[in-house]
């Protein structure tokens, strides 16, 4: 056993604090589902440190009578965060691409965008708190771009027959895809900053040389790449324990709130408020394909199905089911993250790295950082969702990261000894 693991194993999770924020200024959306562990569940193991899949396993709680939902862990609509919420055509990649944008501010040239790529069992929802704290922090002067990948979110396919592959090659291809739909012209484009969580730290990281480059094309420019809360090496050698971890995970919920308050209760993320406005996606009516991105109505499946039991225990049937269920994505993991360490520090742009923890780096990122090939930053009190947990925090992070680097317009001549 693993010494990452067997710390994972050891982590006991604090109970939350019982004083939640007021809810009463947010709209709320038609009710989602997740699950919570009101007693035994509430002393869940801990995440396994930057694993980079998603939310952890907790032990499954014993059978218990359905409750009414918790109305303290209502949905929040995205509405408030973003300016548009757009679905974006990609026909070369047979999508329909949920896209969350708020614009730069108009300025002389064309501004400058955060494009955000959620992780594994995500969506570009979960960025809806950071992307108000980027506005507020940089006065409108930041956008702020944030999608939801296949099989994610809100995003659909357009394909006769839905294509489920989720490799790496595929998620670069399709975050290209969509920026060139979204700023088909890179001379009028803004300024691009690649944010990627988890696996999207490495799809933005093996994306940005593409959108450098071109395709036949003038290229984009790439001010700098971020990559939140994942280690090559710290990911892989998690990926052994994972299914056995994933037994362990909730098969369903019985509302929205469940969803939510499971996902605040187990610190998966730490942050209620973001939590009801992130969570809501990452689940779907159990009457729907569970992996399916058509968007369904909550409304139509707001009673809980029949069910034996609600422990989330063989037999027993929810109203709720994950969207993007992780270990249908397992074949994938090994890819998500080979060479990940090597591509960033490779990465022909300004590179920045934001962890939960210090110790997670690897062999090669401890290099590279003593050699000064990267910015590196940690958010104390965080866990894996950096930008969820601490929104404010990581905000700041990469607003001072933008204002250092986005001057930085290359390619620029460099004038001889005495050139005027």
């Amino acid at each position: 056993m693993s010494d990452l693991f067997r710390s994972a194993l050891s982590a006991r999770i604090a109970k939350l604090p019982r004083d939640l924020p007021p809810t009463s200024e947010f709209s709320t959306m038609s009710p989602y589902d997740e699950a919570e562990d009101e007693d035994e569940g509430s002393d869940a193991l801990g995440q396994l440190p930057g694993s980079g899949l998603g939310p952890p396993a907790v032990p499954r709680s014993k059978p218990r009578a359905a409750r009414a939902p918790n109305p303290d862990f209502a949905p929040i609509s995205g509405k408030d965060y973003f300016v548009d919420a757009l679905q974006v055509a990609v026909p070369a990649r047979g999508l329909d691409v949920r896209v969350y944008y708020t614009p730069p501010a108009p300025k002389e040239d064309s501004g400058t965008v955060l494009v955000c790529h959620h992780g594994a069992g995500y969506s570009g929802l979960s960025f809806a708190w950071f992307a108000r704290e980027v506005a507020a922090l940089s006065r409108g002067e930041l956008g702020v771009l944030a999608l939801d990948a296949r099989r994610h979110g809100k995003t659909a396919s357009t394909a006769d027959k839905e294509d489920m592959d989720l490799s790496i090659g595929v998620l670069v291809e399709d975050f290209v895809a969509t920026l060139r739909a979204v700023f088909p012209d890179p001379a009028a484009a803004p300024t691009l900053v690649l944010v990627g969580h988890s696996m999207g730290g490495s799809v933005v990281v093996r994306a940005s040389g593409p959108l450098l480059d071109g395709a036949g094309a003038k290229g984009y420019r790439v001010a700098g790449v971020a990559v939140l809360d994942v280690v090559e090496g710290t990911a892989i050698d998690a990926l052994p324990h994972m299914h056995s971890l994933l037994n362990a995970r909730p098969d369903g919920f019985d509302s929205v709130e469940e969803a939510v308050e499971w996902h605040v209760k187990t610190k998966t993320i730490r942050n209620a408020d973001s939590a009801r406005v992130s969570v809501p996606a990452t689940i779907v009516p159990t009457s729907a394909p569970a992996s399916s991105t058509t968007s369904a109505s909550p409304a139509s499946s707001s009673t809980s199905a029949s069910r034996c039991n609600a422990s989330g225990v063989s037999g027993s049937v929810h109203a709720y089911t994950w969207r993007t269920p992780l270990r249908s994505t397992a074949a994938y993991w090994q890819g998500w993250f080979t060479n990940l360490s090597t591509l960033f520090l490779g990465a022909r742009t300004a590179r920045l790295l934001v962890l939960a923890g210090t110790d997670r780096l690897d062999r090669a990122l401890t290099i590279g950082q003593m050699q000064g090939k990267f910015q590196m930053a940690v958010v104390p009190g965080a866990g894996h969702v950096v930008h969820e947990d601490d929104p404010t925090h990581v905000a700041e992070l990469l607003v001072d990261f933008w204002r250092r680097n986005d001057r930085l317009r290359l390619p620029f001549k460099v004038r001889g000894v005495g050139e005027v």
